[in-house]
């Protein structure tokens, strides 16, 4: 006997509150211009989002959505010219004394220098985990795409038909595909690592001329302003938060092995590896974990994980 509508209709509804989501990219349905005062827009009908920053504030959006693991696109041209004392900030980031967060900061620069990249890792409130890149490439002449991947590896185990999903997790950087950074989850020898917070994703524009350039030295130009970043094409292949509930929760039986998921197992080849390893040789201009003076009692230690792998 076939199905009634009824019985459909909550087999679907069950079906959706636990598949993963995907989303491609309409700033209206998918985030919140949050302050400002009108200097953040949506514009194209959704397509673009752009941030501007002048002498009375900066501006900032934020997800409508809080994800708990996912990977995450977006397309940013950053603040073009003389951008001394400017950071673009895009994050993913929880809530609370305890947060977790995963970092993009973009340090302006004064015209011709380039920017510096800043990347930093919080688990239960405590970052101190700075990496530091030059990019290669000008991120002010054209959108580039910068990713975060924070994804569970899933080991699914059966007994009549329940599936119980262990979580071994990691997340990695990357800019055009290109990995600059990856964080292993190390919790068996002590290390905290996100997996149990959702998280929204952020972006701001502001002034920190205190620090941002040079350690504060350079200060910004307002003759220069209104400084601008722009944003597009976000996409996301995520698992969704709501009401306490993870999307990808062990309830999620087909998702898990769907091609189209392969976020959720992914790992760096044998070739990203080798590109990683490149961009940390060539660009990288400041590694916590290299810092003696920082460390004098020594490194932490994940440290001697990240230099093992």
């Amino acid at each position: 006997m076939a199905p009634s509508s009824s019985t459909l209709k909550l087999l679907l509804t069950f079906l959706a509150s636990y598949a993963l989501v995907a989303y491609a990219g309409n700033f209206y349905q998918d985030f919140d211009v949050t302050w400002g005062d009108g200097r953040g827009k949506i514009l194209n009908n959704g397509g673009l989002l752009t941030l501007s920053l002048d002498r009375a504030s900066g501006s900032g959006f934020q997800s409508k959505n809080e994800f708990l693991f996912g990977k995450i696109d977006m397309q940013l041209k950053l603040v073009p010219g003389n951008s001394a004392g400017t950071v673009t900030a895009y994050y993913l980031s929880s809530k609370g004394s305890t947060w977790d967060e995963i970092d993009f900061e973009f340090l302006g620069n004064l015209s011709g220098d380039p920017y510096i990249l800043h990347t930093n890792i919080f688990t239960q409130g405590k970052g101190n985990r700075e990496q530091q890149f030059y990019l290669w490439f000008d991120p002010t002449a054209n959108f580039h795409t910068y990713s975060v991947l924070w994804n569970p590896k899933v080991i699914m185990t059966s007994f009549n038909f329940a599936l119980t999903c262990y979580f071994a997790a990691h997340f990695s950087f990357s800019v055009d595909g290109t990995p600059i950074r990856k964080f292993k989850n190390s919790e068996s020898i002590g290390i905290p690592f996100p997996k149990k917070q959702p998280m929204r994703l952020y972006s701001s524009l502001w002034n920190a001329d205190d620090w941002a350039t040079r350690g504060g030295l350079v200060k910004t130009d307002w003759s220069q302003a209104p400084f601008t970043a722009s944003y597009r094409n976000f996409n996301a292949k995520a698992c969704l938060w709501s009401s306490g509930t993870s999307s990808c929760s062990s309830k999620s039986t087909s998702s898990t092995t769907s091609n189209n998921n392969t976020w959720l197992k992914e790992d760096l080849d044998t070739t990203s590896q080798a590109r990683l390893k490149w961009v940390q040789k060539n660009y990288m201009i400041y590694n916590y974990c290299t810092d003696t003076k920082r460390f004098p009692q020594g490194f932490p230690p994940e440290c001697a994980i990240a230099n093992a792998s």
